[in-house]
């Protein structure tokens, strides 16, 4: 086994992003511990890495900096039926965030957020179908490709998209409302066209992925330990401490993989991120799965549906309230009524659930060492694409705490742009 300058590493956060991070790290032979106050083996688990809309999305390289949509921000903001909501009692905490969105929307940053967004985009089913060739995920992961809708009056917005995508190379078809139908016959008919990324996968269970892929870094020798973490501080160029409610660990590095709740801990570190939380919201129509047979994206309404094995997830909205706001009842009810307008043969939802979505203002991921801290690596802020990039996640910060050198351009995603 190659030898690598890391002698052990403690990642701070069981989701995705850490499990898979771990798991590469254990790979190379490098001792490695994940804490969490929670089990990602207890069904009471249910963090965006659970709750999400199951969707493998490598073709997604246009994010809320797209220079289409800014004129209809503030209209979404207002309106209390859209995709779009705040929590007012929010807005002053957020003023950090909103100046720096600010900055970041016109269509050089918008373009420079789909380039690299589509850098690390590209490689994400690949790096997922080397963990799937170590777990069993049949009945798990489907390929039956992602369709998204809309109406003629969110045309400009389409094309924009479609353009952008095309010039990237990304594989994508168009389809006429007739085409959508005679894919998915149980759709009603209030769209006018549509789109289909063929080669897209998604997953019937995300959390039941996510069980298997931490039992399997644990069968290679990683470690798990269920407490909450208060800190974590580089005490030398050898030891780094990350600090429990009960004790001290030391650890040569450390990684912040602890997604809406990293900010606590790079706060500590004297390093200010402007990251913040997009909060979504999912409910489950129990036995409704075989209504659709692949994901749905209304993009006009920002909601989509997913078949699973709980049965139809319809999951959507972005709502800016932070991580302490109760639930939204309205958003939730906007949900149900999409769903509803488009599958009419929807019955009584289940399982209410509200998940929490790490968001920059310029919708590029942190990936790499703290500004002030370097044995301390951060892999954050992946917005509504955490599950999509779990696995390259792992293996970019994996390979960055092992020393190892890389072909990507890895600057993009650095803290500094920040600071």
């Amino acid at each position: 086994m190659e030898k690598y300058n890391c002698k052990s590493v403690g990642i701070v956060g069981s989701g995705i992003q850490g499990i898979c991070t771990g798991l590469q790290l254990v790979k190379k032979g490098i001792p490695v511990t994940i804490f969490d106050r929670h089990d990602p083996l207890s069904n009471n688990f249910k963090p965006a890495s659970y709750g999400n809309a199951g969707h493998f999305s490598p073709y997604a390289v246009l994010q809320f900096n797209r220079t289409d949509i800014m004129y209809d921000i503030p209209k979404m903001l207002l309106s209390s039926n859209g995709p779009l909501a705040m929590k007012w009692n929010y807005v002053p905490k957020m003023i950090p965030w909103f100046i720096n969105y600010l900055k970041n929307f016109n269509k050089k940053s918008m373009m420079h957020t789909a380039k690299y967004m589509h850098q690390i985009l590209s490689l994400s089913n690949d790096a997922y179908q080397e963990v799937f060739k170590e777990i069993d995920v049949s009945g798990l992961v489907e390929k039956r490709g992602i369709i998204y809708i809309w109406t003629n009056k969110n045309l400009k917005s389409r094309e924009l998209e479609i353009k952008v995508r095309k010039d990237l190379g990304i594989e994508q078809k168009l389809l006429t409302q007739k085409e959508v139908l005679k894919l998915e016959p149980n759709l009603k008919p209030v769209f006018d066209a549509g789109v289909i990324y063929e080669n897209a996968m998604h997953a019937r269970d995300p959390h039941g992925i996510l069980k298997k892929i931490f039992k399997l870094y644990l069968a290679k020798g990683g470690k798990f330990i269920q407490e909450n973490i208060r800190s974590l501080k580089q005490k030398n160029e050898s030891q780094t401490v990350i600090k429990s409610e009960q004790k001290e660990y030391i650890f040569e590095k450390a990684v912040i993989a602890s997604g809406a709740f990293s900010k606590i801990l790079t706060d500590q570190l004297g390093e200010k991120i402007p990251l913040d939380t997009e909060r979504g919201y999912h409910v489950h129509f129990k036995g409704m799965d075989k209504l659709i047979a692949r994901p749905v994206i209304f993009l006009d309404k920002g909601f989509g549906m997913t078949p699973m094995s709980q049965g139809l997830r319809a999951v959507g909205t972005v709502e800016l309230g932070g991580l302490n706001n109760p639930p939204s009842k309205k958003r939730i009810e906007y949900i149900i009524r999409c769903a509803k307008e488009l599958l009419p043969q929807l019955e009584k939802h289940e399982d209410e659930w509200l998940g929490f979505r790490p968001t920059l203002p310029d919708f590029l991921p942190i990936l790499g060492p703290s500004l002030k801290n370097k044995n301390i690596i951060y892999a954050f802020g992946h917005h509504h694409l955490g599950w999509t990039l779990g696995a390259i996640t792992g293996k970019i910060i994996s390979g960055i705490a092992a020393g190892e050198k890389t072909n990507l351009d890895l600057s993009p995603y650095s803290s500094s742009r920040f600071n």
